[in-house]
């Protein structure tokens, strides 16, 4: 099921809100290509960290 800014997994509850929602969107992804739910959560959440280092510097 994909997850939406209301409901996502707790591994991204205390995520700040630009990074929850890049990692929602990348996770989703991820599920659409068939990958599995735990993995793509850690993937998802790296890859937004990532990603919000970035914009920040």
């Amino acid at each position: 099921m994909p997850w939406t800014t209301e409901h996502y997994p707790s591994a991204m509850q205390n995520l700040p809100r630009l990074v929850r929602l890049k990692a929602i969107a990348i996770a989703n992804a991820l599920l659409a290509e068939g990958m599995e739910e735990g993995r793509a959560i850690r993937i998802a959440i790296a890859k937004a960290k990532q990603w919000a280092c970035r914009g920040s510097s």
